[in-house]
């Protein structure tokens, strides 16, 4: 399949299943995803996963910062066997602004989301009011440099093939020229 097939098929699952790649599997998925433009090479970002109970972790974490019922919130993050934290960890740099490093976290994480996609897993980037709150900080042992960008939710893509069921832009909307 091509990129452009894959792109044109992607969406985003909210409901998946009970199994999730592995971490070698995952692996050789970081190591393509990696390849995003990344000016200077500084390699801004990382990722986490959460498997088990340590998602548990996360929801108490979520109730810790919102002050809500910890069931829910564990129920929250069990939504997926998977969950994959994407974090940004900005390094100094006189020539590479914090935004633009941002920029590379966000497309390593996005070209990540399309790799499991088109590995035939179920994908969902998630992210919220609580993502970057000091509770959710501290339970992602995050550095000074560091935060979340949220997670990319992950299980088995249930059914069969996907129909494309998002409304596509219009491009002329959105392309110009001078």
């Amino acid at each position: 399949m091509s990129a452009y097939d894959s792109l044109l098929r992607r969406r985003s699952l909210s409901k998946v299943g009970p199994t999730a790649p592995s971490h070698l599997e995952l692996l050789r998925f970081v190591d393509a995803a990696g390849t995003v433009a990344d000016h200077s090479s500084l390699h801004p970002w990382r990722f986490i996963s959460l498997r088990g109970e340590q998602r548990d972790r996360l929801g108490e974490a979520f109730a810790e910062a919102d002050g809500g019922d910890v069931v829910k919130y564990i129920s929250k993050a069990r939504r997926a066997p998977l969950l994959i934290a994407a974090v940004v960890s900005t390094r100094p740099s006189s020539k590479i602004a914090d935004w633009e490093q941002e920029a590379v976290a966000a497309g390593v994480t996005h070209n990540l989301s399309l790799l499991l996609d088109e590995a035939g897993w179920g994908v969902m980037w998630r992210t919220g009011h609580l993502t970057r709150t000091e509770p959710v900080r501290r339970m992602h042992r995050l550095a000074p440099n560091e935060q979340l960008l949220g997670w990319l939710y992950v299980g088995d893509a249930p059914g069969g093939p996907r129909e494309l069921r998002r409304k596509r832009v219009n491009p002329s909307d959105h392309l110009s020229e001078l």
